[in-house]
């Protein structure tokens, strides 16, 4: 089985579409939430993702933009975007988000999009945040979203190591266990524009981590238009 997995794609339809051109045939998508905000395509990547065959968890955002969630932790951006987002979703799509649980959990994978200690609102930045989740869940991995930049938690006799994967590169499954995230699709902030994302092959027992580039001009402008904050929009071209 190959899976193509995603996180954060934050309503960025030109960057949803490259990563689906460039990750090729797979079997199923697993995404870590966080398919709208920020960004001027809601509705249309909800429409291209609904008919994938695909698991997805709930996102701060996704919560936020159908009222399951106080947006008063947000910055001002954050928030306007919110609440255009709110106004722009269809009923279905609503439902959609609505639906969406907190945690998933498939073979040896738990999937939020936090952390598994708080799947919605936790950011995992730092080794010793991520050594205290390893008590939080059971399976082997643990995939998560919500910071935007790829990263791996490996835990290694009670010792937890902070991997950061270069793109391209294979990452094979070992006997630690490790919570891994695959960056972000939409909203990239480890100084690369490009789209980020992984593909797992769970015959080969490898994780491959991928950058691909996308129009951001494009979801730039689609943005302005829509009169979204200028700041959201002109940091997508620095990866930050």
């Amino acid at each position: 089985m190959r899976y193509l997995i995603l996180s954060d794609i934050h309503s960025n339809l030109a960057a949803f579409e490259a990563v689906l051109a460039d990750a090729g045939s797979f079997d199923r998508i697993w995404c870590m939430g966080d398919m709208v905000g920020y960004g001027s395509d809601p509705n249309e990547c909800l429409e291209r993702l609904e008919p994938l065959p695909h698991i997805c968890v709930a996102g701060n955002h996704d919560w936020a933009s159908i009222d399951k969630l106080e947006i008063t932790d947000f910055n001002l951006d954050a928030q306007l975007a919110c609440l255009w987002t709110k106004a722009q979703l269809t009923p279905e799509h609503q439902a959609y988000l609505d639906a969406l649980p907190e945690k998933i959990i498939e073979g040896e994978f738990t999937i939020v999009h936090g952390s598994p200690r708080h799947p919605i609102w936790e950011y995992l930045f730092s080794s010793s945040s991520a050594a205290d989740n390893f008590e939080h869940f059971t399976t082997r991995f643990c995939f998560v979203g919500h910071t935007h930049m790829p990263v791996i938690f490996r835990n290694r006799d009670d010792f937890c190591e902070t991997f950061v994967p270069e793109p391209d590169s294979e990452w094979h499954f070992e006997e630690e266990r490790a919570i891994i995230n695959p960056g972000s699709v939409g909203q990239p902030r480890d100084g690369d524009e490009r789209a980020s994302y992984v593909i797992l092959d769970a015959d080969k027992g490898t994780l491959t981590y991928r950058r691909v580039a996308y129009p951001v001009y494009v979801t730039q402008k689609r943005m302005l238009n829509a009169k979204l904050p200028h700041r959201l929009a002109a940091r997508l071209a620095y990866g930050w």
